[in-house]
């Protein structure tokens, strides 16, 4: 007698853009089942950005299906879930998040960046605003012409908490600069030769110079790199409906929020995947 086999769960998606973004059209039954998750990431490494349409994980679901993808990262105060919010009674730390209208990656004081972070959308603000964009680093740097990977294979910048702070407030107070100058500085490359062989762009607004150019210099050539990495065919621009949750890779990848009323009680729910390999 034959015995019956287990049909085998497919993972289902579809690209959003030729260069970034893909959509996962599984069930939340499929997604929290807990087979898929290699494929996922797998699919995160190559795309840069995930959505899950109208998902609606509750907050147990969302963590329980980040832990089906890798080892979960719990926030410095230990909590499982970060609520991302410019409101300061659900958010200590809201004065720091208005650096993330302003193209970034996450972690970079951090031994190794993490992973990859799942954003759930709870509020929404006013239509038009609050959208989350994204740009694919691997496929912007394998985009630049020989010339410039020449140019910038051995070059270093400095990364800051300040230079994140000086696009929210360019005139800080005396005390205000030494608060941030107190959290550090890290020097990166500016090309991140991942474990796979593959190469991404250190960029972001994070960075603040290049060592041993002309400060002008350097920044110019930040800004330029910028420019290009977040042209639109490097980019996805997520316009939020509640209940979606967009995954995107924060060592392969730019992001940031478009504006949105400060007082709108916009909230997003986050968990993270620790990062495994360092930036070098």
């Amino acid at each position: 007698m034959m015995m019956a086999t287990q049909e085998l769960t497919a993972l289902r998606s579809e690209d959003i853009k030729p260069k970034i973004g893909a959509r996962v059209l599984n069930s939340k039954e499929e997604l929290l089942a807990g087979d898929l998750g290699g494929e996922i990431m797998d699919l995160l490494e190559h795309r840069g950005v995930l959505v899950f349409p109208e998902i609606n994980f509750n907050d147990e679901e969302h963590v329980a299906f980040t832990n089906t993808l890798g080892k979960f990262a719990r926030e410095m105060r230990g909590e499982e879930i970060y609520k991302v919010s410019l409101d300061e009674k659900q958010n200590a730390t809201a004065e720091y998040l208005k650096g993330a209208f302003f193209w970034h990656f996450d972690g970079f004081m951090s031994p190794m960046p993490i992973r990859a972070s799942l954003l759930s959308a709870k509020v929404l603000s006013p239509p038009g605003t609050g959208r989350t964009e994204f740009a694919n680093t691997y496929a912007a740097y394998e985009a630049l012409s020989d010339e410039d990977k020449a140019l910038v294979a051995d070059l270093r910048a400095v990364h800051a908490l300040a230079a994140t702070q000086l696009d929210v407030t360019p005139e800080p107070t005396y005390e205000q600069w030494q608060e941030w100058r107190a959290v550090g500085r890290k020097e990166l490359p500016l090309v991140w030769t991942h474990k796979s062989g593959r190469k991404s762009l250190v960029i972001g607004n994070s960075a603040h110079n290049i060592l041993d150019y002309d400060p002008l210099d350097g920044e110019e050539l930040l800004i330029r790199l910028r420019s290009f990495a977040t042209g639109p065919e490097f980019t996805y621009s997520h316009d939020w409906k509640v209940g979606d949750l967009v995954m995107w890779d924060n060592t392969g990848s730019l992001h940031r929020a478009t504006y949105y009323p400060l007082d709108c009680g916009r909230m997003m729910h986050r968990t993270k995947i620790e990062g495994d390999e360092p930036i070098v």
